[in-house]
């Protein structure tokens, strides 16, 4: 399998198949069928709009309001068994959302990229995206679903999104990524998705649509606070309450929204991966930052990898497998400078999709031990994507809250932390005669990397490493 290939390759290969589906059956199968409403939940959705049944609501407790901190490994040991026993349907929805994931987010990652480095995760970004989608009406909902690229073709129920499948399908990705192959020497990912609900003090929430988030975020934390007074405040308080609930060592500021602001939500995500067979080296080692070096921790280990080399464009690839179904990819330049070019030139279509058969061979890689921080506010990301009003005072998303909603900031922060399997230098390997000899591969500067999920064929999460000892 190729290394940096696979994503958007099954993207295409999912495209065709939509191509085929919605020529082969016109009347009856549309390209997006198995995330969008069929024709008896249509009926169902008509019978309740007819009973005009109000939601319940609720009003969110105040922030200060105790709670259990998250137990991350029951979050993974959650969403391993969601994938446990799936039918069919399931998977290619899974597959189907993963590839609407990976076109929008490199998309979105590209616009971000112009401005400053970026840890993203797609996941995030779709998730957040779907969620408010799940909360509104018209004409907001019909825009929320053709930026999430599925084209609202007809005033037909039937082509409008399934909000809670979307949500499932984002489940089962996660939980792919999470679940061990079995493999006896498979590595432990752990991933947690924590949303808050952040509103003015008496603004009531609807229940269903708060329940709804659970698929994507099994934490869910609608808190009250004052929005209005001091809103850099009210923003060190949010960061102060998600770093108890968590425990995670979040060091990027919040800034305050709007003091007209009545919802602000969040979204933290935290992936760590440990790399099977590593090591974390004695002494810090040199990276190359500009033109001087900084001491970071450095990982090393030995093992059958794929790696190949382009010339022509003066870039190398390494794939190092976490286990059986997924993966991190390992882009570096040849020079520094050329690491914008270079992720332009990764992350297009026509070489993500280009097939490298590539035989694994023995590799000695050492690389930075990572942890990784970033944040992006969406409603900044869809100004840039000249769609400025869509969740802004004029959005309709009466499936939140029957008060009119004034949105702030939409948060969205990735965490994300790359370990050793062993707190210590890995013993000196003796050369056998008829073992290969190892290639040496070092990335002590500037570069690239991807995490990938091979079941839904989805990007997980994606940046540079420009410093590995700076956090923004």
């Amino acid at each position: 399998m190729a290394p940096v290939s696979v994503n958007l390759r099954t993207t295409i290969l999912c495209l065709l198949v939509w191509a085929h589906l919605a020529t082969s059956d016109r009347v009856y199968i549309h390209p997006f069928y198995l995330i969008t409403y069929n024709e008896s939940s249509c009926e169902e959705l008509g019978k309740a709009q007819e009973e005009e049944r109000p939601d319940p609501t609720f009003t969110p407790v105040p922030i200060q309001a105790k709670m259990a901190p998250l137990d991350e490994e029951a979050l993974r040991a959650q969403l391993a068994s969601a994938v446990e026993k799936l039918e069919e349907d399931d998977r290619l929805r899974a597959l189907r959302v993963g590839t609407l994931i990976n076109l929008k987010g490199l998309h979105v990652y590209t616009l971000l990229s112009k401005h400053t480095t970026h840890i993203f995760s797609p996941v995030a970004l779709f998730g957040t995206l779907a969620s408010f989608y799940l909360g509104a009406l018209d004409p907001t909902a019909s825009k929320l679903q053709t930026f999430l690229g599925v084209p609202v073709v007809t005033q037909n129920c039937t082509s409008r999104l399934d909000g809670q499948k979307v949500l499932s399908a984002l489940q089962t990705i996660q939980g792919f990524l999470v679940a061990q192959g079995g493999g006896p020497r498979d590595t432990q990912l752990l991933l947690s998705t924590v949303v808050g609900l952040f509103t003015a003090p008496g603004l009531r929430l609807k229940q269903p649509f708060v329940q709804g988030l659970a698929p994507f975020a099994p934490v869910t934390l609608p808190r009250s606070l004052d929005l209005s007074t001091n809103p850099d405040l009210a923003a060190e308080k949010i960061k102060r309450f998600i770093q108890a609930v968590t425990g995670w060592k979040l060091s990027l500021p919040l800034a305050g929204a709007n003091p007209d602001s009545t919802l602000l939500f969040s979204t933290f995500i935290h992936l760590q991966g440990i790399i099977k067979g590593f090591s974390l080296l004695a002494e810090p080692q040199e990276f190359w930052v500009d033109n001087t070096t900084v001491s970071v921790p450095m990982l090393s280990g030995t093992g059958t990898f794929q790696h190949w080399t382009d010339t022509s464009n003066n870039f190398s690839v390494t794939r190092v497998p976490f286990n059986d179904n997924v993966c991190l990819l390992l882009i570096q330049p040849q020079h520094a400078s050329d690491l914008s070019k270079v992720e332009a030139y990764t992350l297009q279509v026509d070489f993500l999709t280009r097939k490298k058969n590539l035989a694994p061979r023995t590799v000695h890689l050492t690389m930075p031990q990572l942890v990784l921080e970033d944040a992006y506010d969406l409603q900044e990301l869809l100004t840039q994507a000249k769609l400025p009003t869509l969740l802004g005072p004029e959005a309709h998303l009466g499936k939140i809250s029957d008060t009119h909603l004034r949105v702030g900031k939409v948060l969205n922060s990735v965490l994300f932390e790359l370990k050793a399997d062993e707190g210590k230098q890995p013993p000196e390997s003796v050369q056998q005669p008829d073992m290969p000899k190892a290639l040496e591969v070092t990335l002590n500067r500037p570069f690239l990397f991807v995490v990938y999920e091979q079941h839904a064929a989805t990007v997980h999460v994606l940046g540079r490493v420009t410093n590995p000892k700076s956090r923004p």
